[in-house]
């Protein structure tokens, strides 16, 4: 009993070593998390001076009225920034270069109208953004682009009428639009002159929801049908038919010939009827084109469809084409994937080159003793000479002995020598042949 007394004791005594070293290494960490804090009111720019190794920077309650250019790029390992009750009005886009590790930025109680939502990509840890009681009067399209990561976005308090749809899309995303794990976030609308349309109701709706995404730090939004109008809440709105549109294609993939004609289709339903618009990915080169000139009717409210007619495919019509449907209450398409296939034929066939003929020497420039070559087989022209000279010959009903001797210009050649061997001058006259094989023949008749 006494030795697991003991062995119970030291062990005891092991943990309390251990705490206190974890206290230890925590103190530590600490005290290299250095804080700078700025409250005096008679400070007008940001301050420069401010330690390299800073974590956690507070300017609050001073007359900054202007956030300059690269304003914090020397405090790369800062992660809490606030410039909280200040008088900002304008913040340049690249004021928060270098800041890779900020978690945590608080613009709260300032003079803000616009804010530059494309400044966020200089921070791609950024959780919080708080930018409660300002004076921002819309909220771009665009800033869906640059806040998938921020799980606190504190927007109350200020000016703003119209929610975009984008935003719906990123805070609400679809069952098969979503990569993984569903992220939650805290997001602050309250205490803004909200038009009360689809956008608002399907945030007040989809918040409130078993299981949503999304959770309002004050559920109690107030909307107006128009400005000059008194403000309800938006569950009294009667905004409950808003429904987000649903895009079904005719078909998901399509494998068609070069050369043929398609026709792609896509059905969409929501609430107000959502318009539908054709996105093409090319295949080849990965850019996206938007086609304006197609086919959509709506049969009746909350439906509406749309063709696109491709003829005479070619390969540069391969890719991905999407439907997109559109409406007040959010944003959805549909991908139909288009492959092209086929073999291009020659239209004629190559030309045979020409074959080079050696061009015939005149007769004057032959050397003295070279003979021309003889051709065995008469010409065309001969043989209509021959046929005129033998039924001529048959009627005129002449003695066999005195009947025309003819002979190919071959044998009449070889004839002239053997008769005209004692004339050398004959030889040489006859060694060529006469330019006109028709003169040839008539000649030899007359011999």
């Amino acid at each position: 009993m006494a030795s697991k007394a003991a062995l119970r004791l030291r062990r005891m005594r092991m943990l309390r070593f251990l705490a206190s070293e974890e206290r230890k290494r925590l103190l530590v960490i600490l005290s290299r998390a250095m804080l700078v804090q700025c409250s005096d009111p008679g400070i007008s720019a940001v301050p420069i001076n401010v330690p390299a190794d800073t974590v956690k920077l507070r300017l609050e309650k001073t007359l900054i009225s202007r956030v300059p250019r690269a304003a914090f790029y020397n405090l790369s390992e800062l992660r809490f920034l606030w410039l909280t009750y200040n008088s900002i009005t304008s913040i340049h886009p690249s004021s928060f270069v270098n800041l890779k590790a900020l978690r945590e930025l608080r613009l709260d109680g300032n003079l803000l109208t616009s804010f530059p939502w494309e400044g966020l990509r200089d921070m791609p840890r950024l959780q919080t953004l708080g930018l409660h009681n300002n004076r921002l009067s819309s909220l771009p399209a665009h800033a869906s682009l640059f806040l998938p990561n921020i799980t606190y976005l504190d927007l109350s308090s200020n000016r703003l009428t119209i929610l975009p749809v984008e935003l719906l899309d990123l805070w609400f995303p679809l069952p098969g639009q979503q990569g993984g794990l569903v992220q939650r976030r805290v997001l602050g609308l309250h205490d803004n002159p909200w038009l009360c349309d689809c956008q608002i109701s399907m945030v007040m709706s989809l918040s409130m929801s078993l299981g949503s995404p999304v959770v309002l730090m004050d559920q109690l939004l107030i909307c107006r049908r128009s400005l000059g109008q008194s403000a309800m809440m938006v569950t009294q709105a009667g905004m409950s038919r808003c429904m987000r549109p649903s895009v079904q294609p005719a078909a998901t993939r399509v494998i068609s010939p070069l050369g043929s004609n398609v026709i792609l289709r896509c059905d969409a339903t929501g609430y107000p009827t959502p318009t539908l618009t054709w996105i093409k990915t090319s295949a080849y080169t990965g850019k996206s084109t938007f086609y304006v000139l197609v086919m959509q009717e709506s049969p009746r409210v909350g439906v509406r469809w749309s063709i696109i007619s491709l003829n005479g495919l070619s390969y540069k019509d391969a890719g991905e084409y999407r439907c997109q449907a559109r409406n007040m209450a959010g944003i959805s398409e549909a991908p139909i994937k288009l492959k092209v296939v086929g073999v291009t034929r020659l239209s004629r066939l190559p030309k045979k080159k020409p074959q080079k003929t050696p061009p015939k020497s005149p007769s004057k420039y032959r050397k003295p003793n070279q003979t021309a070559a003889p051709t065995n087989t008469p010409s065309m022209k001969e043989n209509q000479i021959l046929q005129n000279i033998t039924p001529s010959i048959n009627k005129t009903q002449m003695a066999p002995n005195l009947l025309p001797k003819v002979f190919p210009i071959d044998k009449y050649i070889k004839r002239r020598k053997i008769n005209l061997t004692d004339a050398k001058t004959s030889i040489k006259s006859t060694s060529e042949p006469p330019e006109n094989s028709t003169t040839a023949l008539f000649s030899e008749t007359l011999v």
